[in-house]
């Protein structure tokens, strides 16, 4: 599948009601489940984990910058993600189960508006490819200088501590025009969410350097017609 089919593949099992709110996978044969779904499957087909290609992620807000900005609302989830793919796993709950993912390849948000914004009637898919944005926000360094020789091992449990640090360590770059991610996102929000226009500039700078860093397939639907849109 490529991008758009899979878009439209999200959009449609949106529009008949078969999307979970929250956490979902995509599994390689087109199939979308819950993680509720994947872990009791898990249990009887462990081989499942390596069926993942996507992470689907089902919601709706009130804010207009987390439907303008996806990845950057919840930017601490890709390192999460990203360590699933190479090997890792949590003990405690996760939104990715309990097993390494290695054939995640896409991180999907499906966000719709519960506002009377310039989104209402929209529903907006954005997805990214987690390898590239990996490499763009200096994921395998950060986390190799964290892991260290833990990164010979598979199959690893990932403490908290450690989680934590990568974390900490990727919220200190500025790569969004100068800005770090909680910046960013800060600016944004007063920007779309309290209307301080005087920060059109910088909202602008941030949005070019989103485009570079998550390099994202974006789609909004119209709700009424189920055709893309501009806004």
């Amino acid at each position: 599948m490529d991008e758009y089919q899979i878009v439209e593949l999200v959009k449609d099992r949106y529009r008949t009601g078969s999307l979970e709110v929250f956490h979902n996978f995509l599994l390689n044969d087109r199939t979308i489940i819950s993680i509720e779904s994947y872990e009791h499957s898990y249990q009887h087909n462990p081989s499942i984990s390596k069926q993942v290609i996507g992470y689907v992620y089902y919601y709706r807000t009130k804010f207009v910058s987390a439907l303008e900005f996806p990845m950057l609302i919840d930017w601490d989830f890709i390192p999460y993600a990203y360590l699933y793919k190479i090997g890792y796993f949590s003990t405690g709950y996760s939104s990715l189960g309990h097993a390494p993912l290695p054939n995640l390849k896409y991180i999907i948000y499906r966000i719709a508006s519960i506002t009377q914004s310039e989104f209402k009637d929209r529903l907006v898919i954005e997805l990214v490819d987690l390898d590239i944005v990996a490499n763009n926000v200096n994921l395998p360094k950060i986390v190799s200088s964290v892991l260290g020789s833990k990164l010979l091992r598979e199959n690893e449990i990932i403490e908290y501590h450690e989680l934590h640090e990568i974390e900490k360590q990727m919220s200190r770059q500025k790569l969004l025009a100068g800005y770090t991610w909680n910046d960013a996102k800060r600016i944004v929000g007063l920007y779309f969410d309290e209307n301080e226009r005087d920060l059109s500039k910088e909202v602008l700078k941030i949005s070019q350097a989103y485009e570079q860093v998550f390099r994202p397939y974006r789609v909004v639907y119209d709700t009424k017609t189920w055709e893309p849109v501009l806004v």
